[in-house]
């Protein structure tokens, strides 16, 4: 798990081994089976998570009482819900394992210790979240100017493996669209 996340930081920062060891010091580790919630709405989210294997999706129910999916999360993947996390607000959303999923994870506390003692740690995670933040905008403004079957196409052309790990119904409200609409353009495309 050192080596993994070790090479997930060099992309962003140069980490060595001992700024690696000093950050998995405040690290715990932590495993959810299938179906296992991370997080659920109304709690508050303490811990941001770094996925080491397995998938998460991010969901909120609406007022109809539909899941909605809003992120899904993979493996070399942080996962939060940075609302709750950062205000220490009621989480507004679900964070559910999709597969048994290992983790590590880092307390707002323990996170803001390690700024400190680790500088370059915060400049990686603010180049992480500047990217999350320029994929968001890319996602809502790319989406807006395509329709269902682009949306679709351009989902299973960007992340094929991904895709066939994720059950149709749930790639179907991630890009708001029914299962049978969906259901139509895989037998299309």
């Amino acid at each position: 798990m050192k080596q993994q996340l070790l090479d997930y930081f060099n992309r962003y920062v140069s980490f060595s081994e001992e700024d690696i060891d000093s950050f998995f010091k405040y690290l715990t580790t932590a495993s959810y089976k299938k179906k296992d919630f991370i997080l659920k709405e109304g709690a508050i989210c303490k811990t941001t998570f770094f996925i080491t294997s397995g998938l998460v999706r991010t969901f909120k129910i609406d007022d109809k009482g539909n899941e909605k999916i809003l992120h899904f999360g993979i493996e070399n993947w942080w996962v939060t819900n940075m609302e709750s996390f950062v205000l220490q607000q009621p989480s507004k959303v679900y964070i559910q394992a999709l597969e048994d999923t290992n983790v590590l994870q880092i307390s707002k506390v323990d996170l803001e210790k390690a700024y400190t003692a680790i500088p370059k740690l915060e400049r990686a995670f603010r180049l992480i979240t500047e990217k999350m933040l320029i994929a968001m905008e890319r996602k809502n403004e790319y989406y807006l100017k395509l329709n269902s079957k682009e949306r679709y196409v351009d989902f299973v052309r960007q992340l094929k493996p991904f895709s066939q790990r994720v059950p149709q119904y749930m790639i179907a409200s991630y890009l708001d669209i029914t299962p049978e609409y969906l259901s139509e353009l895989r037998k299309s495309t």
